[in-house]
């Protein structure tokens, strides 16, 4: 017969072993735990939630998210300007917007107008030539207001239509909307014929002219006339 005693002492070596003296576990899938077969990392030791790890990582550089430039996101680079880039507004041989064909040339522009003055003189001075006499002063007056007039409808309603006057046609010129580029709307385009004309018939005409064209000549970026200011547009090359 068997001596064994269920209720004695459990032996030190062989037999039954002891769930109490089983050693502690350190690491690993604790007992009872399902396995993980595709090997997913624990957290760190003391970080139950997988906190990201601190700043100063790839991702925290200056510009990580913002392209190219260093700066924040959708922020041009720095010292630069919105429309300061390559072909942007004011440089040298761009448009005043992107897509918008280079200014034209103070020489063309110069002469476009002296062609558009001379057609309007010569038509105003057939219109007076039968009523009185260029030799006298009422003669020579008459012709330069009707002139006047003549020039003011002449540049609005050309303008208005595909921003080129005649002699802009023949100077490969044109007038544009500082905005866009596209054709004068009809106020601008009444509105720089009126600041062209309106204080040479007031003032002196001759002087008024020269203000005018040459503001055009020293003004940035664009070379605006001050007819060209008040109507917000900007003379362009066609060529």
């Amino acid at each position: 017969m068997s001596t064994y005693d269920p209720s004695g002492p459990e032996p030190e070596e062989g037999g039954k072993p002891s769930f109490d003296k089983q050693p502690p576990q350190t690491g690993g899938t604790p007992a009872g735990a399902p396995s993980d077969p595709y090997g997913t990392p624990s957290p760190p030791a003391g970080d139950p939630y997988g906190t990201p790890p601190p700043a100063g990582g790839p991702y925290d550089r200056p510009g990580a998210y913002g392209g190219s430039y260093g700066g924040a996101p959708g922020q041009p680079p720095p010292g630069q300007g919105y429309g300061q880039g390559p072909g942007a507004q004011g440089s040298p041989g761009a448009g005043p917007v992107p897509g918008m064909p280079p200014l034209g040339s103070w020489p063309n522009r110069i002469l476009a107008t002296v062609i558009d003055y001379l057609l309007v003189q010569v038509v105003a001075i057939l219109l007076v030539l039968p009523f009185a006499s260029l030799g006298n002063r009422d003669g020579s007056t008459g012709a330069f207001w009707l002139a006047c007039v003549l020039y003011f409808v002449y540049g609005g309603l050309m303008l208005s239509r595909d921003g080129q006057t005649l002699g802009k046609k023949a100077m490969k010129v044109r007038v544009a909307m500082l905005v866009d580029g596209n054709t004068p709307t009809a106020s601008a385009a009444w509105s720089r014929s009126a600041v062209f004309i309106v204080p040479a018939v007031v003032c002196c005409a001759m002087l008024w002219w020269v203000i005018d064209g040459l503001f055009g000549v020293f003004d940035k970026p664009y070379r605006q006339c001050l007819h060209d200011k008040a109507a917000k547009t900007v003379v362009v090359s066609t060529a």
